[in-house]
C-alpha cells in the first residue's frame, strides 16, 4: 500500500514539473490544473527537482501523458485533465482507468471543499472504488445521482455506493428508484416518494460530479443489465445518439438526443449538471465516439482517460472534429 501512494505521489510530481516547466504554467495554475492547494504544487514541484525525474527532459511515460493532458485541456476546454499510462490492456481498460479514478478521488475525498460527491455508476466506476484504499472521511458526504436498480430488480454487479460506504464509513446516500421508470406517470409517483426529492436535490447540488460514460450500442452496459431494451437503444441510435451520461444521450455534435426514454430517465436533469464540477473517467477504442459526443456537449470540466484513448482524441480534435 506504501509503494502504491509512492507511486501515486511521484506521478502527481511528475505531472506537476511538466506542466511548470515543459507547458510554462506558473505554481498557481499549476495548483488550479491538478485540483490541488498552491502549497502541494509548490511542494509537488521540488519533489519533482528532489528524485532527479526533471532534467533537460523528463523521464517516463508520465511525461508523454502530462502532454496528452494539456493538449486534450486546450482543446476541449477542460479545467482538468488525467491521462494514465498504457497498461496493454484489450477493449475496456478497467485497470488504468480504476487505478487513475482511484487516486483522483482519493484527492478530491481529502479536499474539505467536497461537502457532497456524487456519482454515477457502472464497471469502471466501480474499479475506481475497488482500487482505493479505505479511508475516514468525517465531513464528506456521497450521493448517487441516479437511479440503480436493474429492470429486474436484481442487484447490480457493478454498484459503487455500497463499496464506497464500506471504504469510507461515510454517509451514502442512494436513489432508491430504478434508473428509468415504465411511464412517464410511474416516473412521477416514484419521484413523489419519502425521502427521494430529497435525495434527488442533494445529487442535484454535489460540488463534485464523478461519471462514467457509456455509448448506444447493444453492447452497452445499460443494454447487458436489463435497463434499456435493445430495441429503445435502436431508437436512440436513429436519432444520432451515441454517447450517455448518467442516462442522458448525445449525438456527435454533442446536442442532446430526446426520445420517449428521456421523460422516464431518473437521474439529476441537464441543467444540474452544471451546478458544481463534472468529472469523468472513460477509455477505449469502442467508447472514442461516445466520449468526444460527451466533450462536445460542453457538460465536462474534466476528464480521466487512458494514453491511446487520449492520443485518438487528441488527432481528432487537431482536425476539427
Amino acid at each position: 500500500m506504501a509503494a502504491r501512494q509512492h507511486d501515486n505521489e511521484l506521478s502527481l510530481a511528475t505531472r506537476a514539473a511538466w506542466l511548470h516547466y515543459g507547458g510554462g504554467l506558473s505554481q498557481t495554475d499549476v495548483a488550479k490544473r491538478l485540483n490541488v492547494t498552491k502549497v502541494k504544487a509548490h511542494r509537488l514541484i521540488n519533489k519533482a527537482n528532489q528524485d532527479g525525474v526533471v532534467k533537460v527532459s523528463f523521464d517516463g511515460e508520465i511525461a508523454e501523458c502530462a502532454a496528452l493532458e494539456m493538449l486534450l485541456s486546450e482543446n476541449c476546454g477542460l479545467s482538468y485533465c488525467e491521462v494514465v499510462p498504457d497498461l496493454d490492456e484489450t477493449g475496456l481498460p478497467v485497470r488504468a482507468l480504476g487505478l487513475g479514478g482511484a487516486s483522483f478521488l482519493s484527492r478530491e475525498i481529502a479536499n474539505t471543499e467536497n461537502k457532497v460527491i456524487g456519482l454515477g455508476n457502472g464497471r469502471t466506476l466501480s474499479a475506481c472504488i475497488r482500487n482505493m484504499a479505505s479511508t475516514s472521511t468525517p465531513n464528506t458526504k456521497f450521493v448517487s445521482l441516479m437511479g440503480g436498480l436493474t429492470r429486474n430488480f436484481a442487484a447490480n454487479p457493478h454498484d459503487v455506493m455500497h463499496r464506497l460506504a464500506e471504504k469510507t464509513g461515510a454517509e451514502a446516500y442512494f436513489m432508491p428508484v430504478p434508473f428509468f421508470a415504465n411511464s412517464n406517470e410511474d416516473r412521477d409517483v416514484m419521484l413523489a416518494q419519502r425521502g427521494v426529492p430529497e435525495v434527488m436535490s442533494m445529487a442535484a447540488g454535489a460540488d463534485l460530479k464523478f461519471v462514467g460514460i457509456g455509448t448506444a450500442d447493444d453492447n452497452a452496459q445499460t443494454v447487458l443489465a436489463g435497463v434499456i431494451t435493445p430495441e429503445n437503444m435502436e431508437a436512440i441510435r436513429a436519432q444520432g445518439g451515441t454517447g450517455e451520461l448518467i442516462g442522458h444521450f448525445f449525438d456527435l455534435d454533442g446536442n442532446p438526443v430526446n426520445t420517449e426514454l428521456s421523460d422516464r430517465t431518473l437521474s439529476i436533469g441537464l441543467e444540474d449538471m452544471k451546478t458544481g464540477r463534472v468529472i469523468a473517467v472513460a477509455g477505449g477504442e469502442d467508447k472514442i465516439n461516445s466520449i468526444w459526443a460527451i466533450l462536445k456537449s460542453g457538460l465536462l470540466d474534466g476528464l480521466i482517460t487512458d494514453e491511446r484513448t487520449a492520443k485518438t482524441l487528441v488527432r481528432q480534435t487537431s482536425m476539427g472534429g
